[in-house]
């Protein structure tokens, strides 16, 4: 037998090696594998943004004016930051059907707090922060003690908590909230031009050390890392787009509060998923249950704290939305809002078979939605054309996730 070693397969080689051997003909067999492998990540999702802008800003040119584009901003962030929860849970395989509800039922024990009791506005967060975070205790741990499925569990949690939220608010049903200082601070602060200059460096400087951080782990793990030219590609694309995005809204009135809030809280998800023994075992979990448990990893504990903590985002989104809404009413919590978070993760890349996805998710798939219900407002567009078109895009995003799956699976890798 010949010891002279054989050249791999194309669709068992490096992408960059193709890219590097054969040129424009490997680039596009690179590209190729990647799509059928589910390995795209978010691009399409970014170009389907693109398109979306770019069809919107020619329908209407106050689309991108820096007054649209900071209310698109305040828009998402509360809805946004309870899909930083849902893209926990989608992670682990399971689903959270109670987000929006607890959201609403957080929204109204801060208002009784602050309002009818005269409590201050900090102690009247925490306390309905830390309400939903008793709630996704109660309800990981039915889940995880009885085995009941966390679609039945948070089914009934949607329904029981809704309930609640109308006992909280009593019979008056609507507690306004003061239009200045306290809670509305949260939706109504805009940071100085500084500021936000200073905030993107360090947005920058995050995303350029945890590439190479990156870089330096799978160097030390043996593994083939990004080359470097690529990492600079990146960071630049990342910084340009969030320079553009503070100058805009600097020209207007600033950087929001509450967008920064849930940027910060996609970015240390995300640094908690990809660079932590927690993260890992999340997606171990999401992957493959069994095989996290026979690799000594505690999946109930895991399990446990992920229902924790979606609660807790949805409870911190609802704060958000009350802040927002300078009121609270027996409908918050309701509507869309559990629909769109859920579809956020969704669109963002998550998968719904568990083990994929990022926190960046829940960033790119509620700006792909509130994108569109924004800019339909703009053309005066009925409710009915946002929901069939969020509806059409969710279509396609699920379609996506299952043909790349596949993809993996052939390929063997799960």
């Amino acid at each position: 037998m010949s010891n002279v070693p054989q050249a791999l397969p194309a669709a068992e080689r490096d992408p960059r090696l193709i890219v590097q051997e054969e040129g424009v003909r490997g680039y596009l067999t690179a590209f190729r594998r990647r799509i059928t492998g589910g390995e795209l990540g978010s691009l399409p999702v970014i170009i389907g943004l693109i398109v979306i802008w770019g069809f919107l800003q020619f329908q209407s040119d106050r689309f991108l004016s820096a007054q649209n584009l900071t209310n698109l901003g305040l828009q998402m962030a509360a809805t946004g930051t309870i899909s930083v929860g849902i893209v926990l849970v989608l992670l682990l395989g399971e689903i959270d059907l109670s987000v929006g509800v607890v959201s609403g039922l957080a929204g109204a024990v801060l208002a009784v707090l602050n309002v009818n009791h005269g409590m201050a506005a900090v102690p009247a967060i925490v306390l309905a922060v830390l309400v939903g975070s008793a709630i996704g205790l109660f309800q990981g741990f039915v889940f995880t003690r009885f085995g009941v499925p966390s679609f039945v569990v948070t089914l009934a949690g949607l329904i029981a908590w809704q309930g609640v939220q109308l006992d909280v608010l009593g019979r008056q049903g609507t507690i306004n909230l003061p239009f200045t200082g306290g809670v509305a601070k949260l939706t109504t602060t805009y940071f100085p031009m500084g500021v936000g200059w200073a905030l993107a460096v360090v947005a920058i400087a995050v995303y350029a050390l945890a590439q190479l951080a990156e870089v330096r782990s799978r160097t030390k793990a043996g593994l083939r890392p990004r080359p470097m030219a690529e990492v600079v590609l990146r960071t630049v694309v990342v910084a340009v787009a969030l320079l553009v995005a503070v100058g805009i809204l600097n020209s207007f009135n600033g950087v929001p509060l509450s967008l920064v809030v849930f940027l910060a809280f996609v970015v240390v998800f995300d640094l908690v998923i990809k660079r932590t023994t927690y993260g890992r075992h999340i997606l171990a979990v999401g992957g493959n249950a069994e095989a996290a448990r026979r690799a000594g990893i505690s999946v109930t504990r895991i399990q446990l704290s992920v229902f924790v903590l979606a609660s807790t985002m949805a409870a911190v989104g609802g704060v958000l939305a009350a802040s927002r809404a300078f009121a609270v009413t027996q409908t918050s919590g309701g509507g869309d809002v559990l629909l769109n978070a859920i579809a956020a993760a969704v669109i963002g890349g998550t998968s719904l078979f568990g083990g994929r996805g990022s926190a960046y998710s829940a960033l790119l798939g509620i700006l792909v939605i509130q994108s569109i219900s924004n800019g339909l407002d703009l053309l005066n567009k009925a409710s009915s054309t946002k929901f069939v078109i969020t509806g059409a895009v969710l279509l396609i995003a699920v379609i996506v996730d299952a043909v790349a799956r596949r993809g993996r699976q052939a390929r063997g890798r799960g």
